[in-house]
């Protein structure tokens, strides 16, 4: 069958505090033998796009260059491939739940994963349903990876958001000093420009800060949906109770809780270009040492530093894909 776009209404989204719509596009990839073999049950694996990815996003042609969804028509597999969109007014949900944002983690976990084994023939079981992403997408994998076993029993991760006080704390004082230069250090002041009708994310400036706030508003958001920035705003200095809320979320010290489920998962890609401009590729590191620590058997591992950045992450679902779609069968 090839690829399908549906739509999956969210309970979940409904009246999300944003006003993001409830109702997301869905693509759907089967293998070619899915129709051919209709008492089957496949595996399945749910892609995750990064901070202000959309899922059609997947679906972009470069010239003299073969798509992402041909890649993967190339690539054979037996599996049903899910690809999932986050996309929120802020750029992004870091795929969890936000009083700020929006339930993006019971949308995903709950919704989504529903919707696909009620409409197609999956594994309805946590052994042959995977998860995949990049960047935040790589975060929500290795998220949902360690606190929902009941539902993923494989992840693979592309240079996703880890070791945050090395990582995304690096961020805090260029954002502290650019909203100082431009912004009369006001984040409202940057969002008025920023939706004013200008030209966006030309520059280093607009990412970083639209980035800084939008994960404040996935981490550090009170049940009211009030912000608190993860540092003081006149210096960028780290506000530690504020930032405890950032590393309790922090893949690498989940994996250090949670060795059991790393031990039990049937297959854990990890992987970074070594030269990530966000130190990604240290979170991939500490990461994988965790993993490793958790007494995790080299068959269901796979990890690598390669040459590169962190742009051009969907070529690296290419490799993580099959070895996944390998070991949930």
């Amino acid at each position: 069958m090839g690829w399908q776009e549906l739509t999956v209404s969210s309970d979940a989204l409904r009246g999300n505090p944003l006003g993001d719509p409830h109702e997301r596009p869905l693509f759907v990839w089967t293998p070619p033998n899915y129709d051919a073999e209709p008492d089957r049950q496949f595996p399945s694996i749910y892609l995750l796009h990064s901070m202000t990815g959309q899922a059609r996003s997947w679906f972009n042609v470069s010239p003299f260059a073969p798509g992402f969804a041909d890649e993967v028509d190339a690539l054979g597999l037996e599996a049903v491939i899910v690809v999932v969109d986050g996309f929120t007014a802020l750029g992004g949900a870091q795929w969890i739940d936000s009083a700020a944002i929006g339930d993006y983690g019971r949308y995903l976990c709950e919704d989504v994963v529903e919707f696909v084994d009620d409409t197609f023939r999956t594994f309805p079981k946590a052994g042959h349903r995977g998860i995949a992403g990049k960047s935040s997408g790589g975060f929500g994998a290795m998220t949902w990876a360690l606190l929902r076993p009941d539902l993923f029993g494989g992840v693979a991760t592309h240079a996703g958001d880890a070791l945050f006080d090395v990582t995304l704390a690096a961020e805090f004082a260029p954002a502290a000093q650019t909203l100082r230069n431009l912004y009369d250090s006001s984040f409202d002041l940057f969002w008025d420009d920023f939706r004013s009708g200008r030209p966006v994310l030309e520059n280093r400036t607009d990412p970083l800060l639209q980035n800084v706030w939008a994960v404040s508003a996935a981490f550090s958001t009170s049940a009211d949906g009030t912000v608190s920035l993860p540092f003081h705003i006149d210096t960028g200095a780290i506000v530690p109770e504020v930032f405890e809320h950032w590393l309790a979320r922090d893949p690498v010290r989940l994996a250090a809780s949670h060795g059991e489920t790393l031990a039990a998962l049937r297959a854990i890609w990890i992987d970074a270009g070594r030269n990530d401009e966000y130190y990604l590729d240290l979170g991939a590191v500490a990461f994988h040492e965790a993993v490793l620590s958790a007494g995790v058997l080299p068959a269901s591992l796979r990890f690598e530093l390669f040459d590169g950045g962190h742009r051009g992450l969907n070529r690296r679902f290419l490799l993580s894909l099959p070895f996944l779609a390998s070991r949930l069968i």
